[in-house]
């Protein structure tokens, strides 16, 4: 089972306030209802290839409008060819259409979120659980990025919701696709502040617990390749001086060089894979004298200077 469906599971058996559940169901209808003018008269239909979020919006319909519902399972054609469930409600459609905000005298159906249902902060989250458990998914924490998306059916109520996850400082962003616009969110924490917000606790506490895993190791690994990189950077330095301490010995007579010249030539052929912080530290122990990590530097920086007027000489 994928993570997105333990979200879904987990928020699908939340107790809820009456109001919750009203703006619940109105963000459910909004992203995967339609609205039908039959012989019959209006109807309003939900679809989903989820069976645990059909039976859900059959069970809140029926508390808040005490009215019978139909139920048709058919085959999809094209993707993955799962169930798709209908949920279809004919008498009281009116009803629910108006108490549910979900048509707009002039953009039409599930255009906007209408403030009347987001009185108190539990309806904008139960509002956002509703887009959530009707179109959308997140990735697992630790896979190679973090992402959260809400696929919703036109732009206008696409950035409503995207205003409505901002309330909460989740810096959502919109993404126009073929047929549909897509609300989403890619930041670690912000992701884990959306859990939080429509009551995902305990996917919260594995998103985190595995974001702090992923982030533990990808701090390790930068620890380790950064001292990696800087041992390699010694050994090159301390390479390439011996290199130049080896020229100087074949070339000229090492008894005439400079006695600060011999003491760093004495600390590098003794410690050949000290970096220059180490050989200053054992300065003290070798030559009894204290030379600093800057004062090293300046010596061997004057043998490479040697060497290149000794080479250019000859």
């Amino acid at each position: 089972m994928s993570f997105t469906s333990d979200v879904k599971l987990e928020l699908m058996t939340l107790p809820l306030k009456t109001c919750c559940r009203v703006a619940e169901l109105s963000a459910l209808f909004a992203v995967n209802g339609q609205v039908n003018i039959t012989s019959e008269g209006v109807t309003l239909s939900f679809m989903t290839t989820s069976l645990p979020l059909a039976r859900k919006v059959i069970r809140s319909v029926k508390l808040l409008y005490q009215t019978d519902v139909e139920v048709v399972s058919k085959k999809q054609v094209k993707l993955t060819k799962k169930n798709q469930y209908i949920v279809t409600i004919k008498h009281k459609a009116h009803t629910m259409i108006n108490e549910l905000s979900l048509m707009d005298e002039s953009r039409g159906f599930a255009a906007s979120i209408d403030d009347t249902l987001l009185r108190q902060s539990c309806d904008h989250r139960a509002y956002l659980r509703g887009v959530f458990l009707a179109s959308g998914s997140i990735n697992h924490p630790d896979s190679s990025s973090y992402h959260c998306e809400m696929t919703v059916p036109n732009e206008s109520f696409a950035y409503a919701v995207k205003h409505l996850l901002n309330g909460f400082d989740l810096n959502a962003k919109v993404l126009a696709k073929k047929r549909s616009h897509m609300v989403y969110i890619k930041e670690s924490e912000k992701i884990a502040d959306f859990l939080r917000i429509i009551d995902a606790t305990n996917a919260l506490f594995m998103y985190e617990d595995e974001r702090i895993k992923r982030d533990f190791v990808n701090s390790i690994t930068r620890v380790m390749n950064m001292e990696i990189a800087n041992q390699n950077k010694t050994l090159e330095a301390a390479n390439r001086q011996l290199k130049h301490i080896a020229v100087l010995e074949n070339l000229v007579d090492t008894n005439k060089l400079p006695e600060t010249v011999k003491e760093a030539i004495i600390l590098r052929k003794a410690y050949p894979e000290a970096s220059l912080t180490e050989l200053s530290e054992l300065s003290e122990k070798h030559l009894h004298k204290n030379i600093s990590k800057s004062g090293l530097n300046h010596r061997f920086r004057n043998i490479a200077s040697m060497v290149e007027e000794v080479l250019d000489y000859d």
